[in-house]
């Protein structure tokens, strides 16, 4: 059986049922994490309608996704003070408090009344509670790692928190299972009109579970002990960040391990998912249902590999992961458009398309807040085209964009100033122009079920999956181990939630607005690629192995 280790080193005593019982309950907090993620992202058409109704669908969706993404953008700051609060008072009480606030603010989601009723209090009140979610984000997943990695026996830390790791995707899996099931039990229609807030409801027992667990829990031995030497920190923020030794550790945490991380985590799950559904145009229930299964399969790697990270070390197994992500990620994500959408794979060899345009009105169309209007007849052109998953060639010209598909030329428009009667007149013959012509040339507007290589997809799906337990199953037990106790929960909070936050968070925007620029379907990899070997290098050269450091001594 596996034993704890005392500060002297020696085997002290068997893991007791108290001990494996923090893992379950300190996992719990990464499944609401990731529940909520999915529930709020996949629902977002929804949420628009009911919380934005006041303004015309475009803008609706646009704020909707802004309340999404605030949740994004202010866990780094959630990291600060809890993080700070963690390390002064202890890791039970803070990362109960973030359970709490986070679970309260999922359930009242579910019970908001809509803009229909309250009006304009219904989406401020929404975009508090997404603030709210994103804060105790910030505070939960250090919390857990620090609470788990502190209680786990000496050698075994990867194992234990790759838990963690697992859970992060069953919550994914979870609210996978719960929007497909309450989907299909009531229907669609009603679905959206008042069954979409079960799934935000139901978050409830989730919550009560963990919350009952956590109470009865104790406070983490290491920090028991630190805390009875009398060498907590006074200010935890100041010797994390304020002084030299420990913040090249923070920066090297972030750009040589946890970037790469998040780009690789977020290129597996959620833009595989972007792709099938977006790119390659397979209807969302069946791109869900494929991923869940490559999730089912996937999710023990997780194990596999922080258990391997105890035994080999930690660096092997991230670098590993990153360097076959920045390898293999364009052959598996052009196998994936064979395997789900042939005739789009068979149309783009076929009949190849071109934008002629002024290479002055060509923008590189980043958009993170969904607020910003590309005006120009080549921007016009090149975002419906990358809407259309249409590979083009870029080519110099002057005057107004035209689009070349096989012997069609379609010139585009520019939509500055243009009064809204005669833009959206506009818009429709250019669209429509344009979709003729690609139907003319075989470019297929969805994909055939009929032709979908499950079993392929499944496969490639698996594999991005593998990848990303390679590089998150041992992250929890790095992170750990690289900081103090005295200022862990502070330090290992930060870089996880800027890398996870910005840098994956970001990867959609980024990737859809790099298609655009291009042309090609498959440049927006580049972006997860450079950030995966950018972590590779610096890893690789600067980052230390810490498996066999005594984190009770790590002072």
């Amino acid at each position: 059986m596996a034993t704890v280790m005392t500060a002297g080193g020696s085997a002290a005593r068997p893991m007791t049922s108290e001990e494996k019982k923090v893992i379950f309950a300190s996992s719990l907090g990464t499944v609401f994490e990731w529940y909520d993620f999915y529930l709020y992202g996949s629902l977002a058409a929804i949420i628009a309608k009911q919380f934005f109704s006041g303004l015309d669908p475009t803008s609706g969706f646009i704020f909707a996704l802004l309340a999404f993404a605030a949740g994004f953008i202010v866990r780094p700051f959630g990291a600060l003070v809890f993080g700070r609060l963690g390390d002064m008072i202890g890791r039970k009480y803070t990362f109960l408090v973030t359970i709490l606030i986070m679970g309260v603010s999922t359930f009242i989601v579910g019970l908001l009344p809509s803009y229909a009723s309250i009006g304009v209090a219904a989406p401020v009140i929404l975009i508090g509670l997404r603030l709210l979610q994103g804060l105790a984000l910030g505070g939960e997943y250090g919390g857990a790692a620090t609470y788990v990695a502190e209680h786990a026996p000496q050698g075994r830390r990867g194992a234990y928190t790759s838990w963690i790791q697992t859970t992060a995707t069953l919550g994914l899996f979870l609210s996978l299972m719960v929007i497909l099931g309450t989907r299909t039990y009531i229907g669609e229609a009603a679905f959206a009109d008042w069954g979409w807030r079960i799934p935000f409801v139901v978050s409830i027992f989730l919550l009560a579970i963990s919350v009952w667990i956590r109470l009865s829990m104790n406070e983490s031995p290491a920090f028991q002990k630190m805390k009875a030497e009398g060498k907590t920190s006074k200010a935890p923020l100041s010797e994390s960040f304020g002084q030299w030794k420990n913040l090249k550790i923070v920066l090297l945490a972030l750009f040589g391990a946890v970037a790469g991380q998040a780009v690789v985590w977020y290129s597996g799950q959620f833009y595989a998912l972007f792709f099938l559904t977006q790119t390659l145009k397979v209807d969302g229930a069946t791109a869900n249902i494929l991923i869940a299964i490559s999730l089912i399969i996937g999710t023990p790697f997780f194990i596999i590999f922080g258990t391997l990270s105890d035994k080999i070390g930690r660096k092997p197994v991230l670098m590993a992961g990153l360097l076959l992500a920045a390898v293999t990620y364009f052959p598996l994500f052009k196998w994936l458009t064979v395997a789900a959408n042939p005739d789009l794979a068979a149309a783009q060899a076929s009949a190849p398309v071109s934008v002629t345009a002024d290479p002055k009105e060509c923008s590189f169309q980043f958009n993170p807040t969904g607020t910003a209007k590309f005006t120009s007849s080549c921007d016009i052109a090149k975002q419906l085209l990358a809407a259309s998953s249409v590979n083009h060639e870029t080519i110099a010209g002057t005057g107004p964009a035209k689009i070349k598909i096989g012997g069609t030329e379609i010139q585009s428009y520019s939509s500055a100033g243009l009064p809204a009667d005669e833009l959206k007149k506009k818009d429709g013959e250019f669209k429509k122009a344009v979709a003729d012509a690609l139907k003319t040339a075989g470019y297929p507007a969805k994909a055939d079920p009929a032709k979908l290589n499950k079993p392929v997809i499944i496969l490639i799906l698996t594999i991005l999956v593998i990848y990303v337990t390679m590089v998150y199953g041992p992250i929890a037990a790095l992170l750990v181990e690289l900081f103090p106790t005295r200022i862990r929960y502070t330090s290992m909070s930060l870089p996880y939630h800027i890398g996870n936050g910005w840098f994956g968070g970001l990867l959609p925007t980024i990737s859809f607005a790099m298609v655009a620029q291009n042309g090609n379907i498959y440049h927006g990899l580049w972006y997860p690629i450079g950030i995966a070997v950018m972590s590779l290098v610096i890893g690789m050269l600067f980052l230390k192995e810490t498996k066999d450091v005594d984190i009770y001594e790590n002072d």
